[in-house]
C-alpha cells in the first residue's frame, strides 16, 4: 500500500499524536494506523495508546499536546546548582547526603539530575564529569605543549622518564 524510505528517529509525541489525529479523520482503524506508525517511527506507541488517543480524537478532542501531569511537580531545575556546587565541593558525596541537601527532591530524581543533566559519572567513588571542561582542556593542551617541548630538548631520554597509569 505504501513504502518507507527510512524510520523516523525520536520523534516528538506532539507529531506521533498529529499523525494518529489526521489517519482517525480519515477514518481508518487503530490496529492500521499502529502499523503505519511502527513502520515509520519504529516502536514509540503501543497498540493500546493508540486506540486511546483514537477514541479521544473521536470524541472531540482536538489538542495533540498531553496534557500537565497531576503529580509532585519536579524541583531539581531550582536546585541544579547547589547539587553542582556540593559535587564539586566534595567528589565523594553520596545520592544520600545530596538528598538531606535538598530533602523535597527524590533519591531517583538527584541520581537522575546528576548523571543526565549534570552529566556526571562515578568513577573510583568520585563523581567525575563525563565531558571536559574548558579548563580540563587548556590543563591537558598545556601538559601536552610541555611534553613536546622537552621531548624536543631531550629526545628520547625523556620518553623513559614518564611514568603512566590508570584512574586507580
Amino acid at each position: 500500500m505504501f513504502e518507507i524510505a527510512a524510520q523516523i528517529q525520536s520523534p516528538a509525541k506532539c507529531e506521533v499524536h498529529s499523525v494518529i489525529r489526521f489517519l482517525n479523520a480519515k477514518v481508518e482503524r487503530p490496529a492500521e494506523i499502529h502499523k503505519q506508525i511502527f513502520a515509520v517511527y519504529g516502536n514509540v506507541m503501543n497498540r493500546q495508546n493508540v486506540t486511546k488517543w483514537c477514541r479521544e480524537f473521536s470524541e472531540g478532542r482536538t489538542d495533540v499536546h498531553n496534557e500537565q501531569m497531576s503529580g509532585r511537580p519536579s524541583l531539581i531545575s531550582d536546585d541544579l546548582q547547589e547539587i553542582e556546587g556540593d559535587i564539586r565541593a566534595n567528589r565523594r558525596v553520596t545520592i544520600r547526603e545530596l538528598h538531606h541537601i535538598v530533602p523535597e527532591v527524590s533519591k531517583t530524581t538527584i541520581h537522575k539530575a546528576v548523571t543526565e543533566k549534570l552529566r556526571y559519572r562515578i568513577l573510583c567513588a568520585r563523581w567525575v564529569p563525563k565531558i571536559l571542561t574548558d579548563d580540563h582542556k587548556t590543563k591537558r593542551m598545556v601538559s601536552a605543549l610541555k611534553f613536546l617541548t622537552r621531548y624536543t630538548q631531550e629526545g628520547d631520554e625523556f620518553l623513559d622518564s614518564i611514568v603512566t597509569g590508570d584512574e586507580t
